[in-house]
């Protein structure tokens, strides 16, 4: 009760003040508000949006802890190579990959907070406002969708565009029309395409091991490429369904399992968080240009070795088992800031996110991944489908409403 105490009485000495949002906001983020509504009609819930915040923090922890492991197992393996008899507990949850992503996600997760946050605390003193929750699920975000070896100047760079552009320029938490991990992931992607795609940036050491061959030292090089970019260049692939899915292959931090992926998104339906309807629709829309591919490939109109050809003869359902497919679908496109508002309006919405998702990754050999540009795309056309949808439900209400006079 102490520290509850000293936080209120600062509230109260420094309210009116430039610091009053500093104080409003740490007393927030550790208990509840003070303040309670005495007039007027409210909805009684026992969430806000601190508890909203948290409960996607919870649905992320598992694909954090298990990215960390990851992160070793695939820096060992590319060493060493990969187990012929793999054993989850003696090869993968060990404390040796587990250190390994300790000393190099951590530091992504504490830097994206650090940074994101103390921008979030100046513009809520410069402008007078609350500190809201919003970039407590943007901070952890951001660790999950950049390669694991991501410099931490560059991704604090990236976390500052993302929340002063991306964000506090369109009012803050609630009002910004772009996800700001995504725009935080696409300043990354264009700012500095060499540590965001390629073979050598997804595993842990890969990076340094280039530059030190190159440097004239007489190393074997580590090759940390992704199915994806196996796929794009027609190479065999050496990854099972059961690795896609459970997620021992290499890629971003957290987008790797998708089957804890998938658990974490039922998690958000149960408790609902997240829309089911987005996640849905975008599957089928995946599904749906996936199966356009496939049936161009069996119909030969286009040549084996073509460097199209990998891709598109990819089973159509073994999309959703790699790259940021099912994380963005989860995690990112139901945002429920910068998605569609209508039940009708989100059904076109997670469509077009699946559809032009496995389109980009088809077409983009030198990047063959299109989640993140089609969500920053569909978040644009948000409001535009939203509008449609209202305007044809109030033309056929007026419809009704002239039979029924008549």
């Amino acid at each position: 009760m102490g520290l509850k105490n000293t936080l209120h009485n600062l509230k109260e000495k420094y309210k009116g003040k430039k610091m009053a949002p500093a104080f409003n906001a740490i007393h927030t983020f550790l208990y509840l508000p003070n303040e309670t509504t005495h007039s007027g009609s409210h909805v009684r819930a026992a969430d806000d949006l601190k508890r909203t915040m948290n409960t996607v923090i919870m649905a992320l922890v598992p694909v954090l802890i298990f990215g960390m492991f990851n992160a070793g197992y695939q820096h060992y393996s590319a060493i060493n190579g990969f187990p012929a008899d793999f054993s989850l507990l003696n090869d993968f949850l060990t404390w040796d990959n587990f250190l390994i992503g300790v000393t190099t996600v951590l530091p992504l997760v504490i830097v994206s907070y650090v940074i994101g946050l103390a921008v979030e605390f100046v513009f809520a003193v410069i402008k007078g406002h609350e500190v809201e929750e919003g970039y407590l699920v943007t901070g952890m975000l951001v660790p999950l969708i950049v390669p694991i070896d991501t410099p931490l100047w560059m991704l604090s760079i990236a976390v500052i565009f993302g929340v002063v552009i991306g964000k506090e320029v369109f009012g803050g938490t609630g009002m910004n029309i772009l996800n700001p991990a995504l725009t935080i992931r696409a300043f990354l992607f264009f700012a500095y395409p060499t540590w965001m795609s390629g073979d050598k940036v997804w595993v842990h050491g890969a990076v340094k091991q280039d530059q030190l061959i190159a440097a004239g030292q007489n190393l074997d090089a580590m090759s940390g490429e992704t199915i994806l970019g196996q796929l794009a260049q027609n190479t065999d692939m050496s990854y099972s369904v059961s690795d896609m899915f459970f997620g021992f292959i290499p890629g971003s931090v957290g987008e790797t399992s998708t089957f804890l992926i998938l658990l974490g998104g039922l998690f958000l339906i149960f408790t609902k968080i997240a829309s089911w309807r987005i996640m849905l629709s975008a599957v089928i829309g995946a599904l749906t240009m996936g199966l356009i591919f496939n049936g161009v490939v069996s119909a030969d109109w286009i040549s084996e070795g073509s460097k199209f050809y990998g891709l598109m003869s990819f089973e159509f359902w073994q999309h959703l088992l790699v790259g940021g497919l099912a994380f963005g679908i989860v995690y990112m496109a139901t945002d429920p800031v910068t998605g569609s508002q209508t039940n009708k309006g989100k059904w076109y919405y997670g469509f077009f996110i699946g559809f032009i998702s496995v389109l980009i990754r088809v077409f983009n050999p030198a990047y063959p991944e299109g989640v993140f540009l089609a969500i920053l795309l569909m978040n644009v056309f948000a409001p535009t489908i939203d509008h449609y949808v209202v305007q044809a439900n109030v033309k056929r209400r007026l419809k009704r409403s002239k039979k029924a006079t008549a």
